[in-house]
């Protein structure tokens, strides 16, 4: 890999190059503290906090994707995520499952609802529809499916329509193993203000009710 290779793959992988560029300023800066002390110890100090913000960025984005919590960095393209509208109910199907007709940037898609899924899952006919954007990290996770485990590349929804539940700069994964199925993961549900099941009916109540375009 030649250097014009190993600058575009950095390019890609800001965090990465991130890191790298905070271990060669330690290192650099290491090398000058002898004959230059005061600029060695200034080099030396950039390069240690551009691996700590390395470090707080990884952590952030990984919270984003695990938990209900939610870290936005504008700076770097992670946007907040949103959830707003008003009570949407969904009748279960008669396969015993919920799915939701919904649209991904104006592309109308099924989807099933899955507690079980930590983040919400687009298929690859969908994000290529849907002109789904590069998740601003350039970050891909491992996921397990019925073919085993694949890597699957995280990607940003501008914006997700379910009934009158409207949900913006949505983290999601494109996966290649899930056929053409979409679903709709934890990462929508844990930021309403609730979501129950009563009956056959799946309702969802987002933050700050307000007036929506039904799907």
């Amino acid at each position: 890999m030649d250097l014009a290779q190993i600058v575009n793959f950095l390019a890609g992988q800001p965090l990465l190059a991130l890191a790298v560029a905070g271990i060669a300023a330690v290192m650099v800066g290491g090398v000058l503290r002898r004959p230059l002390p005061l600029l060695g110890g200034f080099v030396r100090g950039m390069g240690n906090l551009g691996l700590l913000a390395a470090m707080l960025l990884t952590i952030a984005q990984v919270t984003r994707l695990t938990t209900g919590a939610d870290f936005a960095f504008p700076q770097v393209g992670l946007v907040r995520q949103t959830v707003e509208g008003g009570e949407t109910r969904v009748p279960m199907h008669p396969d015993g499952h919920f799915w939701i007709t919904a649209t991904v940037n104006g592309v109308k898609r099924d989807f099933l609802v899955d507690t079980g899924a930590t983040l919400t899952a687009i298929s690859p006919q969908t994000a290529q529809a849907a002109e789904l954007k590069a998740n601003p990290l350039n970050r891909s996770v491992l996921m397990r499916t019925a073919n085993g485990t694949i890597e699957a590349q995280l990607a940003t929804i501008d914006e997700l329509r379910i009934g009158n539940v409207v949900a913006r700069q949505l983290d999601a994964v494109v996966a290649p193993g899930m056929g053409d199925t979409n679903v709709i993961g934890m990462n929508v549900l844990s930021r309403l203000a609730s979501w129950r099941v009563e009956g056959r009916t799946l309702i969802l109540v987002p933050h700050h009710p307000q007036e929506v375009d039904e799907v």
